[in-house]
This record gives structure tokens, sequence and C-alpha cells, in this order.
């Protein structure tokens, strides 16, 4: 009988996906061998307003992740549509593909858990798969509730101080995102004029 492959699933907006989400995810891939990086991005995040087109940043996500076997995409969320709610992506995902709890791991940033307990039926999340933390610069685990740190495992891998955030500040400040995004992505938003 052949072995079941150990997945990670990275969820997240994308807007824009950034060498800091690649590093992270290959990082991650190498150090826990797993045999595929699931990025799912969000369709609508209860979180954030005003997220570029999915269409955007999907085409962004392809071209930022098709070039490694290790990666795959799954538009899960996407066709789903309506608000993208993190427990009922892992419930779906484990159901079609028939993963159990401790099988299905699910990779998100420590900047992620600090509100991690204000998410949609966060214990149950703790209870369907096995979360991973990437750490991110500023983290203290004193914020965060002991029920959520007792169930989480925290990844140990380089720190990238990259954001999309700051990557839509600078592009609208003209400065340079060189290095921040792969070359194809940085054309994307150029071409496309997405963060004006």
């Amino acid at each position: 009988m052949s072995r079941r492959k150990k997945i990670c699933l990275f969820g997240g907006t994308f807007d824009p996906p950034h060498i800091g989400h690649l590093l992270v995810a290959q990082t991650i891939f190498e150090d826990e061998n797993f045999d595929k990086i699931v990025f799912i991005p969000t369709f609508k995040t209860p979180q954030k307003n005003n997220i570029t087109d999915i269409k955007d940043r999907l085409a962004m996500l392809r071209m930022g992740v098709t070039s490694n076997p290790n990666f795959e995409i799954s538009d899960l969320e996407i066709q789903r549509g309506g608000t993208s709610y993190t427990i009922d992506t892992i419930r779906e995902y484990k159901s079609d593909q028939d993963y159990d709890s401790r099988e299905l791991y699910y990779l998100i940033g420590s900047d992620s858990l600090q509100t991690f307990h204000t998410w949609e039926e966060p214990r149950e999340i703790l209870d369907e798969c096995q979360v991973i933390v990437a750490l991110r610069p500023g983290f203290r685990p004193s914020d965060i509730s002991n029920w959520i740190l007792r169930k989480v495992r925290f990844a140990s891998i380089p720190r990238f101080e990259i954001s999309s955030s700051t990557i839509r500040s600078r592009w609208q400040e003209n400065k340079t995102i060189r290095y921040m995004v792969t070359q194809p992505v940085w054309e994307y938003i150029n071409d496309h004029g997405i963060y004006k």
C-alpha cells in the first residue's frame, strides 16, 4: 500500500504573493518533509476590505508558484464563492481528499495567530487539522491565549520581513519592490496597474 501524501494547506489573500510567502513555504516543505504545499487563495476574506480582484491575485499566484514542483494551487475557496472561512476550507479539503485531523496541516503566519481567536470556529480549526505557525518579527507568545498555544506548532524558519501591505504601499509611493516579488509578478502589477 502506498504512503498517503503529507500535505500542508497555505491560505491567504496573496495580494500580492511575494518572496516571503515562497521562502516560508519552501522552508516548511523541507523542514517538515511535506509532499506538497497547497496554496489556497481567499475568495473574499472576513478580515480585510478592498482586496484586489481574485482574477489578478490568482494570476500572480500562478506566476509565483507554478515553476516549483513542490507547490500547487487549489481554487477551492474560489469555487465555493462567498466569504472564505478557514474552517470550511479545511473540512471541505479533508472530505474531498479523505484526510483525517492528524494528517492534514495548515500553515499561518504569527501575525494571523494574533487574531486567530476571532476567526470563525477557531477551536474547531485546531481540532480539524495540525496548525503550523511561521514566526514573524515582533511576535510575542504572551499575547496569545493558552488554549491556542497548546495546540499549535511553531516552525523554526528564517524570518523574512516582507509583507503584502508593505509592497502595496511602496508601489503607491513609487518605490521599488524589486526582490520582494518575482519578476513575472512585478511585470503583471506594472502592466495591469493593480496598486495605483
